[in-house]
């Protein structure tokens, strides 16, 4: 750390500071602040010419030993130091639940009921859904039907009540009330182990496709007391396919059958796993073409059919499996394929999609792709700035630019004392081009979302740029679904402040639950679970509709 000897003027005072050139024009009002009492924002102090800024590189200025500076503003009315209106309690003096939804907290494992690992993971997984917890928030048991089922076996209700209990503790949790709803209700969940020891492990895929079934079909959305309910699960993590059915055989087309095009819902996407298995494209690649074997009625006889399927509507998340487990006859379990298959935590599916909703995405996902270009480069450029801020003419003292690979040229034209137009070139600071680039950015913003479909618009469950960012992943590990150990990973939510409720930054670390043990891994963790032997490997994979930059700075 450097420092230089200053001298600052304010009000007929002079005060000698000393500045550290490392820090921040924010930091130096701050030193202003303590010795003359105006507070920082009501500070205007001048360095050769130019306005002190809170983020201002005080390196830049390149100040010198003994240098006049001028400040402005007065301290302003003296106000009473006023008490906070909520008394101040420490983390060491709250309940339970005050520490659990403090920001930061670590959230609640779930503890393992015996063989009960396949749930806690996916129950883990689908609480990373904070539309899901606002709706269960709401749902009320006896009011969604007049035939409603008893609320001990309302799964739903149960959900919600589960969710609700773990939000108030940082503890494991035993979901009891929740598995006992479940085994009810799928009574395969309720099989025993063969060795007669308690339950039978189960396949998480199972539990998560059953559960989010009954999602479906009981929590139920409006958006006015005059509008229609419309499901969760279909407004947030329903797609839909257009498939088109044609058959294999010659003579069939030859004798006039047309293929079928029809549509219809899914919420889950296949990745199918074969030799040529090495990436998710790949094994969605082949779960989106199926073979069928069925009767046609123009040949009389059973024959093949090809079923190709393309997504007409991409919903906010989207489920992802891996097709790792198969049944095995000779042992009479199901059998996993230990292949590695590797998956990205930004997932673009828009090749997917039909030629109708490509064309609604497609303008969308570019200009998001070029508005974080604009702000990587942005910001590479602030970074430079600070390692060498003495490359700028107007941070350096005025002196002109002439790095040609940081400066724009413009020419200018000028009169001679003869008459004579002359040509003159003058260089923009990188101040200045740092400026233009974000004037630019912002205007790129605004432009996103005059791109955006209206169809899309008003649809607020749907994705509509065809980028998915990785939430939540459940993985297996062991050699097949009946044994083994399942656990769970989730993206840690950006701190939301509670007074202003304003989103922060993630930190891009995660949560890993195993169990009732929930510990803080790296992102690099995640690309480990691609899988390629019996250690864990990702078998369901929740991705969210990444969220649009807005002209104002945040995203929606």
């Amino acid at each position: 750390m450097s420092t230089i000897s200053v001298v600052v003027k304010h009000q007929g005072n002079k005060y000698d500071v000393e500045v550290d050139t490392s820090s921040t024009g924010e930091l130096f009002k701050y030193q202003m602040f303590s010795l003359t009492g105006v507070p920082p924002e009501r500070q205007k102090i001048i360095i050769k010419g130019r306005q002190l800024k809170d983020d201002s590189d005080m390196a830049s200025f390149d100040l010198k030993p003994g240098q006049v500076l001028m400040m402005l503003g007065s301290a302003g009315e003296k106000k009473a130091i006023v008490p906070p209106s909520e008394p101040v309690k420490f983390v060491e003096d709250m309940t339970e639940a005050e520490a659990a939804q403090q920001v930061g907290a670590t959230p609640a494992g779930l503890q393992n009921l015996g063989n009960t690992c396949y749930l806690n993971s996916t129950l883990q997984v689908l609480r990373a859904i904070p539309e899901l917890q606002d709706a269960l928030a709401k749902y009320n048991s006896s009011g969604s039907s007049s035939a409603g089922p008893i609320p001990t076996l309302d799964l739903t209700g149960q959900l919600r009540d589960l969710y609700k209990m773990m939000s108030e503790t940082q503890n494991g949790f035993p979901p009891i009330s929740f598995l006992s709803a479940l085994r009810i209700a799928f009574p395969q969940f309720a099989e025993r182990s063969k060795s007669g020891n308690g339950f039978a492990q189960q396949d998480a895929e199972e539990a998560w496709s059953q559960i989010v079934a009954q999602l479906r079909q009981r929590l139920q959305l409006k958006d006015g007391e005059n509008s229609n309910s419309t499901s969760f699960v279909d407004r947030y993590m329903a797609g839909e396919f257009t498939s088109t059915l044609e058959c294999d055989d010659a003579a069939a087309r030859e004798a006039g059958e047309q293929p079928v095009v029809s549509k219809e819902a899914f919420l889950k996407l296949n990745c199918h796993i074969d030799g040529s298995t090495n990436h998710l494209r790949d094994g969605l690649v082949n779960g989106l073409t199926e073979k069928i074997e069925k009767k046609s009625s123009v040949l009389d006889r059973d024959t093949t059919y090809t079923k190709k399927s393309q997504i007409s509507r991409l919903p906010k998340y989207l489920t992802v499996h891996f097709v790792r487990f198969f049944w095995r006859r000779d042992v009479q379990k199901k059998a996993k394929i230990m292949r590695k298959v590797t998956f990205p935590q930004e997932l673009d599916v828009v090749e997917f999609c039909t030629e109708e909703l490509k064309k609604a995405l497609i303008p969308v996902r570019d200009k998001v792709r070029e508005i974080r270009k604009d702000e990587e480069d942005i910001e590479r450029a602030r970074k430079r700035r600070k390692r060498n801020p003495a490359a700028d003419g107007a941070e350096g003292g005025g002196q002109p630019a002439t790095k040609k690979d940081d400066k724009k040229k413009q020419s200018a034209t000028a009169t001679s004392a003869d008459g004579d137009v002359q040509m003159e070139e003058t260089y923009k600071t990188d101040a200045e081009f740092e400026a233009e680039k974000e004037a630019a950015l912002l205007a790129a913003k605004k432009e996103l979302h005059a791109l955006i479909d209206p169809e899309l618009l008003k649809d607020d469950g749907a994705n509509q740029s065809g980028l998915y960012e990785l939430r939540g992943v459940v993985t297996h590990q062991g050699s097949s679904a009946d044994s083994g150990h399942y656990t769970a990973y989730v993206k840690k939510a950006a701190p939301v402040d509670p007074k202003t409720g304003k989103k922060g930054e993630e930190d891009g670390k995660w949560w890993w639950f195993n169990d009732d043990k929930v510990s803080e891994v790296s992102a690099d963790k995640i690309d480990t679970l691609a899988g390629g032997g019996e250690s864990h490997s990702a078998l369901i994979l929740l991705y969210r509709a990444i969220p649009l930059p807005t002209a104002e700075g945040t995203m929606e």
